[in-house]
C-alpha cells in the first residue's frame, strides 16, 4: 500500500522546506502532497482516500486565509479519526491550541520555527502507530 504525507500551508516556501526535509529523511518511502489552503487539502485527502492511499500523517498550519488550521483539524479528526495530525504554527492562541488538542486529537503541536529533527520523530512516531493499527 502506498502512504503518504500531506503539508498543509499557505506559504509555499514553509510547504517546500517542509517537503524537502521529510523527503530527505524518508526519501521515497512515501508521496509527499502539498496543499495552499484547507480548500486544496481537502481535494487532496480526497483523492488519495479514492485511490486507497493510506495518509500518515498530516501537518497543517495554523493561521491561513479562510478556514484556520483548528477548524481543519477538528473536521479532519471526525471524517478521518484515524489520520495522525500535527498543528504547526508561529501564532495559535491558547485557545486554538486547547481546542486542537481536545477536539481534533492532534497529536502535537509545534512552534515555527520547527526543529527539523522533531518533526522526523513525529513523523516515524506516526508511521510505527499505523503499522500497529
Amino acid at each position: 500500500m502506498t502512504s503518504a504525507i500531506v503539508l498543509v500551508d499557505d506559504e509555499k516556501v514553509i510547504l517546500d522546506s517542509l517537503k524537502a526535509q521529510l523527503s530527505g529523511f524518508f526519501h521515497n518511502r512515501y508521496l509527499y502532497e502539498t496543499a495552499e489552503s484547507v480548500a486544496e487539502a481537502w481535494e487532496i485527502i480526497e483523492e488519495l482516500v479514492a485511490l486507497d492511499t493510506e495518509i500518515i500523517v498530516i501537518v497543517s498550519d495554523w493561521l491561513m486565509p479562510g478556514t484556520k488550521g483548528d477548524e481543519f483539524l477538528v473536521e479532519l479528526a471526525a471524517k478521518h479519526p484515524s489520520i495522525r495530525t500535527v498543528l504547526l504554527t508561529g501564532h495559535a492562541d491558547a485557545r486554538a491550541v486547547r481546542r486542537v488538542i481536545d477536539e481534533a486529537r492532534v497529536d502535537r503541536v509545534i512552534a515555527k520555527p520547527w526543529n527539523a529533527d522533531e518533526l522526523r520523530a513525529i513523523v516515524e512516531s506516526a508511521t510505527r502507530e499505523s503499522l500497529v493499527s
